[in-house]
């Protein structure tokens, strides 16, 4: 009779528990759902002026003048997806190579030391990497590099115009150069992590039949490990998008629209790190707060398409199975 009593209150116990369990993973996940839409919800409120002041227009006029009070997020728009297509083009394939040597080709007593040091850059803050780019990497960059830029690429018929300027050291370029140097750490960790969970016999097996090192990577490892990495791709887009230390110390914060890569210009979260301390007037402020909420809006966009990407690579993956 007792074992019996004990049992049900033991069971009674463990439902009570469960119930409790469910209710907080419920109001977790409801209370990440209600955050998000309250940060939405005050962005849309505080940039209320400047929507009703300028309309559409603010995303397409490049003007930013606090003293006339016209603002325009041409150019901080362009900025940013400049800034961060260049991070991502320098970034992919030395993630890309970086991954692979410690997979495949490092040995084995070097993997965990150099393993451990692409974490600890990945750890280093962001105005650190600004400080170093506005110190050390400008100047030698403009005393090096940007002139041999102006010289051989900025005198080509069609992409020359994107490489002339003079030689600053601080602009687009060097903002997606610091930007490329901080997210690397990010997509080759998470690279190296879906390419170790390959299985060995799928790639000993592609080297018994002859298979160069090259070819199982082409053709075994990435097709393994594609979903991981373009997470891992687009973990570090959207670290670039949102990067605002290290792009406000080297990209010059000028709100001009240029055509030259090589120079300043603006992103949106720079223009919110410089100007928003400053800010004096109700559409000043709106203004901003409408910059926020552009680049919360593109990050969204970015991430969406992310999951999409993902969504059907696992489709055509189930698929072909």
């Amino acid at each position: 009779m007792n074992s019996t009593f004990l049992h049900q209150a033991r069971l009674k116990r463990q439902i009570w528990l469960d119930m409790l369990f469910r209710g907080m993973t419920r109001l977790s996940a409801f209370g990440v759902l209600a955050l998000l839409i309250a940060i939405i919800f005050s962005l849309v409120v505080g940039s209320l002026p400047a929507i009703k002041a300028f309309g559409l227009g603010f995303l397409t006029s490049s003007e930013w003048n606090p003293v006339t009070d016209e603002y325009g997020a041409l150019v901080p728009i362009v900025g940013t997806l400049v800034t961060s297509a260049i991070a991502l083009l320098i970034a992919i394939p030395v993630s890309f190579g970086i991954a692979i040597f410690l997979t495949e080709l490092s040995p084995r007593i070097l993997r965990r030391p150099l393993g451990i040091a692409v974490e600890l850059l990945a750890g280093i803050p962001s105005i650190i990497y600004g400080m170093w780019g506005l110190f050390i990497f400008a100047p030698f960059f403009a005393d090096h590099f940007e002139p041999w830029i102006n010289d051989h690429i900025g005198t080509l018929p069609l992409i020359g115009p994107f490489f002339s300027g003079p030689p600053m050291g601080i602009g687009i370029l060097t903002a997606g150069i610091i930007l490329a140097i901080m997210v690397i750490p990010f997509i080759a960790s998470v690279m190296r992590d879906v390419f170790d969970v390959v299985p060995p016999m799928l790639k000993e097996s592609a080297y018994g039949v002859g298979a160069t090192t090259w070819e199982v990577v082409w053709k075994i490892v990435l097709p393994y490990t594609r979903i991981g990495v373009v997470g891992g791709i687009m973990l570090g887009l959207g670290r670039a998008l949102g990067e605002t230390m290290a792009v406000t110390f080297v990209i010059g914060n000028a709100h001009e629209l240029t055509k030259s890569l090589l120079m300043p210009g603006n992103s949106i979260s720079s223009a919110l790190a410089n100007e928003f301390t400053e800010a004096d007037g109700e559409l000043y402020t709106a203004s901003l707060i409408e910059l926020g909420l552009i680049l919360f809006f593109i990050t969204f966009v970015v991430l969406s398409l992310a999951r999409f990407m993902l969504y059907k690579l696992g489709k055509r993956e189930g698929q072909s199975t």
